[in-house]
């Protein structure tokens, strides 16, 4: 009898969850490998309001349990479990995951990509509570309120940007005493009046009673300027990027310089026949749960095209 599954889907976040729901639906019969953090990065988000489907607002561990369950309800195979190896120079593909060998026909990875903390205890104390690494997630609900976003990059700039239109004042704390992003960026920062930036500065560690009220600062570290100061906020945004989690498949996938998969042609096709890759790994630019999910249903197309192309 051959067990060797015809899709398997490294990941259990939203573009995991969707391709299962699509595999299923196809008779592929995929069998998903949830990883450590089942749910991906929806899994820290308090309340998602920008989903469709969901006009009240969802949680985000509600919002990939009921994709999740949509999933299984088709006959998805939903595994606990984190892959520890591949190997994708024989076909079937070889996947380990703990002590077991699985052999497979095509792959989606959906390993998603881990935002970047400054590695404060309080980043985590305040989680869902004024602490989050997407703007475009969270903005909402700190209309009329004040922030701050940390970066100096262009992705900061943006997120600092998004936040003045909604926000009542912007903080944008700089580590440099310079922005790295482009100068048209730069410009708006700078000319934007809802936004303070902050210069040569470093968080040290955020407070507030059982959310965030405020954060500790220090600018011109090391120096006979060295001053440190308090700023009032209610939201505190990281925006020092993100890290694909692609390290098991450098061997055999092409990357970009920041880590992400490079997808082939207009389809979510990765260097590698048979291997597709779907949602924020594959993605540097959007990183929302919708787009995300539309990755995964068009990996799970793409997969069913190629099993069908070569008689799997």
């Amino acid at each position: 009898m051959d067990n060797t599954i015809k899709c398997l889907i490294i990941g259990g976040g939203p573009a995991g969850y969707t391709a299962a729901i699509y595999a299923s639906r196809a008779n592929i019969n995929p069998v998903v490998i949830e990883g450590l953090q089942p749910g991906g990065q929806l899994t820290t988000t308090t309340e998602v309001e920008n989903f469709p489907g969901y006009p009240d607002g969802v949680t985000g561990p509600q919002l990939v349990d009921d994709i999740k369950r949509q999933a299984i309800k088709f006959g998805a195979d939903i595994r606990q479990g984190n892959v520890d190896k591949v190997d994708l120079s024989v076909r079937p593909f070889t996947v380990t995951v703990g002590k077991e060998e699985l052999k497979a026909h095509s792959i989606i990875i959906a390993t998603g990509a881990t935002a970047r903390y400054l590695g404060l205890p309080d980043e985590q104390k305040y989680m869902g509570m004024g602490v989050s690494a997407c703007a475009t997630c969270d903005g909402f609900f700190y209309r009329n309120r004040t922030v701050a976003v940390v970066g100096g990059g262009d992705s900061a700039c943006e997120e600092a940007l998004y936040l003045s239109s909604l926000a009542k004042k912007v903080y944008l704390i700089v580590r440099k005493p310079y922005l790295r992003a482009s100068k048209v960026m730069q410009q708006r920062v700078l000319q934007n009046e809802k936004i303070t930036v902050l210069f040569s500065c470093e968080t040290l560690s955020l407070f507030g009673e059982e959310v965030l009220e405020g954060a500790k600062l220090v600018q011109n570290r090391g120096t006979e300027e060295e001053q440190t100061f308090d700023i009032s906020i209610d939201g505190f945004f990281l925006a020092i990027g993100h890290t694909p989690n692609t390290a098991l498949f450098k061997e055999w996938i092409d990357l970009d310089d920041q880590g992400y998969i490079n997808l082939h042609t207009s389809t979510t096709a990765t260097n590698v026949k048979g291997v597709f890759a779907a949602g924020d790994v594959a993605d540097p630019h959007y990183q929302q749960a919708i787009t995300a999910a539309a990755m995964g249903c068009r990996a799970a197309l793409d997969a069913e095209n190629y099993l069908l192309e070569n008689n799997i």
